[in-house]
């Protein structure tokens, strides 16, 4: 299952994809992450009959992700952000 965070607006796309079933809940994301967006919560909200921990957006990140991922952003090259190359399970993506 594709769980989709963030939003669209007229300045762009700014939405990061996590795939559930790849996600194993390591939490490597969570380390990785400067600004601190990702949790690993036990029950998946979007899939309740996972039993497994998964990694998610936090709540009262969501609606923030276009300032709070912005110092990852690359800029010329696109070099990986560290959330992304932190997720051996490859699970995580961005849609810039």
């Amino acid at each position: 299952m594709l769980a989709t965070y963030g939003y669209k607006d007229g300045s762009g796309e700014y939405l990061i994809t996590i795939d559930t079933e790849r996600c194993n809940g390591c939490g490597d994301c969570v380390a990785a992450c400067p600004a601190h967006v990702f949790v690993v919560v036990d029950e998946d909200p979007n899939d309740p009959m996972r039993e497994e921990p998964v990694a998610m957006v936090a709540l009262e990140k969501k609606k923030k992700l276009k300032y709070e991922c912005n110092p990852c952003k690359p800029t010329v090259d696109r070099a990986p952000l560290p959330c992304v190359e932190a997720c051996k399970a490859s699970a995580i993506s961005h849609s810039w």
